[in-house]
């Protein structure tokens, strides 16, 4: 394991964490592209129900079934980073004690 292989896990779950937090807060840049485009059908078509006087429920349950299905989805993202991360860490713990105990300093 290097440093560089850690540097670039906590890069990504920074990463990772500033889109949750955007998903979070309603924003639409951290959606993938089959979620930005529910949701922009969604938006569309309750647009064009509200137009004609109709009420928009079943698109703003879309809207929010798109929003928690991408926070779902990097909410595992990051728990998969997170473990890696460990897996890393561990790796490297136990190569350490190994060269320990057979006197490779």
């Amino acid at each position: 394991m290097s440093s560089a292989d850690l540097r670039r896990l906590d890069r990504e779950i920074r990463h990772t964490t500033k889109k949750l937090e955007a998903v979070r807060r309603g924003e639409l840049w951290p959606l993938n592209g089959s979620e930005r485009r529910a949701m922009t059908r969604a938006l569309a078509g309750g647009a064009y129900r509200t137009m004609q006087g109709r009420s928009a429920g079943r698109a703003e349950q879309q809207i929010e079934s798109t929003g928690s299905a991408a926070e779902m989805r990097l909410s595992a993202e990051l728990s998969a980073l997170h473990g890696e991360r460990q897996r890393l860490i561990t790796e490297a713990a136990r190569d350490k004690a190994a060269k320990k105990s057979s006197g490779w300093w």
